[in-house]
């Protein structure tokens, strides 16, 4: 069995889950603003979900540095860093009391993130692609004489 497709699946799915969390936090900041959320719910929404996050992200960039995928791990790693520093100065979660005064920065780095995590689906789609090709077909020789005509 060729584990290749099996894997870009897996990172596919930790990919969306990523990116579904920060969807879920950037809609949170916007319903604040919007007066639809008080503080307290927002806090506790997102503050709720900031530490799985960056798990997960630890886990996705930790995967493709095990599994060999070096530009992949190099492209996640900064995002990792960021969240690794943030948690380390225990800046990470959101304060009830100062949400008003932060919350157009969070917004921000949430849809760079959300960004971040679309673009990078592209990539891990199109690789699962490629995987499921060369997995179906062979090795990249058995792909020249391949013709859709």
């Amino acid at each position: 069995m060729a584990w290749g497709p099996v894997l870009w699946v897996i990172f596919a799915i930790m990919n969306l889950v990523l990116l579904a969390l920060n969807f879920y936090q950037f809609i949170g900041f916007s319903d604040l603003e919007s007066d639809y959320l008080n503080p307290y719910e927002l806090s506790s929404r997102v503050n709720s979900v900031i530490v799985p996050e960056y798990v997960l992200h630890g886990a996705f960039c930790i995967m493709f540095l095990l599994t060999g995928h070096w530009i992949m791990f190099l492209l996640t790693l900064p995002v990792a860093c960021y969240n690794l520093k943030l948690f380390l100065s225990r800046q990470h979660l959101i304060d009830v009391t100062e949400v008003f005064r932060v919350l157009n920065t969070e917004k921000k780095v949430r849809i760079v993130k959300v960004g971040f995590y679309v673009l990078f689906f592209a990539l891990v789609i199109t690789r699962l692609a490629f995987s499921a090709i060369t997995a179906v077909f062979g090795d990249d020789d058995d792909l020249r004489g391949f013709s859709l005509h």
